[in-house]
């Protein structure tokens, strides 16, 4: 488990709880891990080039920032940014804003 303060350059810490180290996969996956954003907090703008970033929304709310539209994200919902796209998210909720993070890389692992 980790804690990161201004994660991306965004508003207070971000509980990152990893499911498995980044060298324990095989295919190419970078991270796997439930994200736990308390109210107030947020990951700031960041782009993910040559990869692409799911979200899927396990409590809470939150708006998602794609550079173009702010959305609202709660609880069941699936978010899938990348492909040289930006994104932000941010609780603006009263309760923690909890989710699985997971991280695909385009070209294939070196080894």
């Amino acid at each position: 488990m980790e804690v990161r303060d201004k994660m991306r350059g965004g508003p207070g810490s971000v509980t990152i709880k990893h499911f498995f180290d980044k060298s324990e996969f095989t295919a190419n996956a970078r991270l796997c891990a439930r994200l736990i954003l308390p109210p107030g907090a947020g990951i700031g703008q960041h782009q993910h080039d040559g990869e692409d970033e799911v979200y899927i929304v396990l409590r809470g709310s939150g708006i998602l920032d794609d550079g173009k539209v702010q959305t609202r994200v709660s609880s069941g919902d699936a978010i899938l940014t990348g492909n040289g796209g930006i994104h932000a998210v941010t609780n603006d909720g009263k309760e923690d804003l909890e989710m699985i993070a997971m991280i695909m890389c385009y070209e294939a692992k070196k080894t």
